[in-house]
């Protein structure tokens, strides 16, 4: 696979692998079959590997961990910290300085390494100064902890002041033909700053595959307005010049819809999920299929922003992205 740099020099391949859907998240985990799913990644030059100390509660961190130990120094480790559950169990945010010395010496232990590649926070805290939690995070940087900064579905004068704190490498937000929020000025700040872009759920939760008729109760894209009855019906529309554009090029739509987010630059590396090697495959062969500029335009027009019905999170976490 052909590599990519994102922000400060960090290499890696042209398509990353996101973990969080091997900790139960669209099924039940199965941590054999993750490790031998993580270790194909890699040796098919699937570099940069992608969890959080939230997912699963750090089961995913454990399982990342057991995968990469005999690889390691082929491997491009990220993960992210600052999603918590309160005293009650509910979702919120952490950002203290407190919080990210501890959060990342209990990632260290549950992933089994020495040092973190690329160290990111997963929500902004509202109610931490942004200079003040980046701070600690550069505090990681000095002291041999971590390698890399980045930030996750950040709003963009958020990213110019941590970026003045201490270079940021990468900026992770959900985008895809669905979801185009990011487009108007989040993408534009980062390739402003150098900073590369980490692009996750780049088939919209599987949406882009076009083999998703309805939701079972139990899958957490449920819980997701777009995945509702009423409006996935409605959003299954769009999806005709995706399906047509893959049966013309003797592909996937998903393949298509991940080779649309390559041909958006070369500061760009989505980070698709999946629990089953066929998939990654799948994937991992988008960055064989061409697109004209006549192709991607299309793509964009028949996707265009605020096309899809339905909200991308439910209320509870739309709030706390953009920050």
């Amino acid at each position: 696979m052909h590599r990519r740099k994102l922000g400060q020099g960090l290499e890696v391949g042209a398509v990353g692998l996101g973990c969080m859907g091997l900790s139960g998240t669209y099924g039940a985990a199965e941590d054999a079959a993750s490790i031998e799913l993580i270790r194909a990644a890699v040796e098919r030059g699937c570099t940069l590997i992608d969890t959080a100390d939230i997912y699963g509660f750090g089961h995913n961190e454990k399982v990342v961990g057991e995968a990469i130990r005999p690889i390691r120094d082929q491997v491009v480790l990220a993960t992210k910290f600052g999603n918590i559950r309160d005293a009650q169990g509910r979702p919120a945010v952490d950002g203290r300085p407190e919080h990210v010395r501890r959060a990342c010496d209990a990632s260290l232990a549950r992933l089994g390494v020495e040092v973190i590649d690329l160290y990111y926070l997963h929500r902004v805290d509202p109610a931490v100064p942004i200079e003040d939690t980046v701070g600690a995070m550069a505090e990681l940087v000095r002291a041999g902890k971590v390698r890399h900064l980045g930030l996750s579905e950040a709003a963009p004068a958020t990213i110019r002041r941590a970026h003045a704190v201490h270079p940021i490498t990468a900026v992770q937000s959900e985008w895809s033909l669905w979801t185009r929020d990011m487009e108007a000025e989040v993408l534009p700040t980062c390739r402003a700053l150098g900073i590369g872009f980490v692009a996750y759920s780049p088939l919209g939760r599987g949406f882009l595959s076009g083999t998703i008729e309805r939701v079972e109760p139990g899958d957490r894209r449920a819980e997701h307005p777009r995945f509702a009855p009423e409006n996935l019906e409605r959003n299954r529309r769009l999806l005709g010049p995706l399906q047509e554009l893959a049966r013309a090029k003797g592909c996937t739509p998903a393949q298509v819809a991940l080779a649309w987010l390559l041909a958006q630059g070369p500061d760009i590396v989505p980070i698709p999920g999946t629990r089953k090697l066929a998939r990654l495959e799948e994937n991992l062969a988008a960055t064989t299929v061409p697109l004209s500029a006549d192709e991607v335009a299309a793509l964009a027009a028949a996707f265009s922003p605020g096309v899809a019905v339905g909200a991308r999170y439910p209320e509870a976490q739309l709030v706390r992205v953009g920050l």
